[in-house]
């Protein structure tokens, strides 16, 4: 299962807070495609699967599908916030290669 730096954590928590739908929680999902074979996908859901894995972070809540558990396993989002590499990023020691936009991996 996917884990979140105190960065992310607090980044997710304000967007939430700033959407008009209670029980949100961030979904994030590998899905075949991208350059490199496989790309994230990160989005608010108040869905829920009986399969789905879920973790709380602070008052953040993740979701995520088994299948895109087993390639997540290990993995960390973060965010920054600079002049350089500003937004999200997932380093994710599964992965053996990814492409030069770092959205997809393989």
């Amino acid at each position: 299962m996917i884990t979140l730096t105190d960065e992310a954590m607090s980044k997710v928590g304000a967007l939430i807070a700033g959407e008009s739908e209670n029980g949100l929680a961030l979904r994030v999902a590998v899905r075949p495609g991208g350059c490199s074979g496989f790309s994230y996908e990160m989005y608010f859901d108040s869905d829920k699967a009986a399969d789905d894995l879920e973790k709380e972070f602070g008052d953040v809540r993740v979701v995520v599908d088994p299948s895109s558990a087993q390639l997540l396993d290990g993995a960390t989002l973060d965010y920054k916030d600079g002049l350089n590499d500003a937004g999200f990023s997932i380093n994710n020691p599964n992965a053996q290669s990814s492409c030069g936009c770092g959205q997809s991996f393989s």
